[in-house]
């Protein structure tokens, strides 16, 4: 009691000289504004240490808290094992394999809690490249700070006396804007390859600089992405680019050598003038989206992102024999056939992908009743912001897209007088006569017609 006393007098990074003992900075240190705490976080930390177990804000709301920003997600860390939080909770769900965690439902509000973890990882299963399959080992809370990645997520805050517990100096790299790794970087990186994609995100989200002893390994260790499981990067892929700085992370990928392999091609697409304008101009969408709040579709992202694969395949079946729609569904086949080695792209996602891409041939075709089934399509705005893009990027003429703006904001009558003015011819007209193929035969999975 004592010790805490002296520490809330001090609240400015105070350190009682033992081992394992945390700097404790009070509010006036941290700056962290109480209303930008969830209250369902709160509530859990409460019902925990009123169970009489200790219980912190973690990670990477601590962070964004202490820099001035709200975060989106809150997880908390606790002395008590998964089973001792399930039962406190109404509505709790232990899940995960590698490490077990607890997710609180609070209606659509889901808290993240996990146990303390131990300090070593040196008896749990390894794969032959030394990443660890599972870890279920429980410790202290100075265990559990030394086995975060980076020294800024490893801060602890409690929201009953608002002080923030830093065990390995996260505040001061905050406040030099550093990106730190705790522990030796290296085998941090053989431990968890994702580490190596989560360094590129902090760095570039936060527009932190990567300390050298956490940055070197970096080149030299990028292979191991490679024996991750696809799923575990598709979500840190997707946490990259709904980041609110896709771009900036997209060239920090690059800058570190880890680009290759994450999206197929996509490195030689940003070499392309007319791929590489595509995609920024996606990816600054998406970041405007992100940056305003607004909900951002993964299915219109990758299907930015892997347009111009699907576009050269398309253009490569129509010059074949191959008719415009079905050579579309064909090209659109193989680019996501060869994504499934690296990244688990779900199949809703995938669907979405697909009805933008069906989508694009269809603008084309202005006349009679084909642009009022349009308007009726489930897609159609993600398919027109896409037409828009390419527009944009001068891939097709302004003028289709703005016939279609036109046409979508239009009353009767005047649509009518838009279907009666005659389109400018098209440029690659589709070849009239289709060469025979066998041995491949694939459905028309749209429903699109030639």
């Amino acid at each position: 009691m004592i010790r805490k006393f002296i520490r809330r007098l001090l609240g400015n990074g105070s350190n009682a000289g033992e081992a394992n003992v945390p700097l404790v900075f009070g509010p006036q240190a941290h700056g962290i504004d109480p209303d930008d705490v969830s209250s369902n976080a709160v509530r859990v930390t409460e019902t925990l240490q009123r169970a009489g177990y200790k219980a912190f804000i973690v990670g990477g709301a601590v962070r964004d808290m202490v820099l001035g920003f709200k975060p989106k997600d809150f997880d908390v860390a606790t002395n008590a094992t998964p089973e001792q939080i399930k039962r406190l909770f109404r509505r709790a769900f232990i899940i995960g394999r590698r490490f077990q965690i607890v997710h609180v439902m609070f209606g659509q509000d889901l808290i993240e809690v996990t146990t303390f973890r131990g300090s070593s990882s040196d008896g749990a299963p390894k794969d032959e490249h030394g990443r660890v399959l599972r870890d279920n080992t429980f410790g202290e809370q100075h265990e559990d700070a030394e086995r975060r990645d980076f020294t800024i997520n490893a801060m602890y805050y409690d929201p009953e006396q608002q002080l923030v517990l830093d065990y390995h100096g996260g505040m001061k790299d905050i406040r030099s804007r550093s990106l730190r790794m705790i522990g030796d970087p290296e085998a941090r990186y053989r431990e968890d390859p994702v580490r190596l994609l989560r360094v590129v995100r902090f760095a570039a989200k936060l527009d932190f600089k990567i300390a050298p002893t956490t940055r070197a390994p970096i080149s030299v260790m990028a292979p191991l992405i490679n024996n991750v499981p696809a799923a575990r990067v598709f979500d840190e892929m997707l946490k990259l680019l709904m980041s609110g700085h896709a771009m900036a992370c997209l060239q920090q990928l690059r800058q570190e050598g880890l680009h290759h392999g994450l999206l197929p091609l996509l490195d030689v697409v940003l070499e392309q003038p007319m791929g590489e304008k595509f995609v920024t101009l996606a990816l600054a969408n998406t970041d405007e989206r992100v940056r305003q709040g607004k909900p951002v579709s993964p299915g219109f992202l990758f299907a930015s992102l892997l347009w111009h694969q699907v576009l050269e395949k398309w253009e490569a079946y129509r010059a074949a024999g191959e008719y415009p729609i079905p050579a579309l569904h064909l090209a659109a086949d193989d680019v996501l056939d060869s994504q499934t080695e690296k990244l688990a792209l779900q199949r809703r996602i995938a669907t979405d992908m697909r009805d933008i891409w069906a989508l694009q041939p269809r603008f084309e075709r202005r006349t009679g009743k084909t642009p009022y089934k349009l308007l009726e399509h489930t897609r159609l705005r993600a398919g027109y912001d896409f037409l828009l893009l390419r527009c944009a990027s001068g891939e097709v003429g302004a003028e289709l897209g703005d016939w279609w703006t036109e046409f979508m904001e239009a009353d009767s009558a005047d649509r009518e007088s838009l279907l009666n003015r005659k389109p400018p011819e098209e440029d690659g007209a589709a070849p009239k006569r289709r060469r025979r193929r066998g041995g491949r035969g694939r459905s028309n999975s749209s429903g699109d017609t030639q």
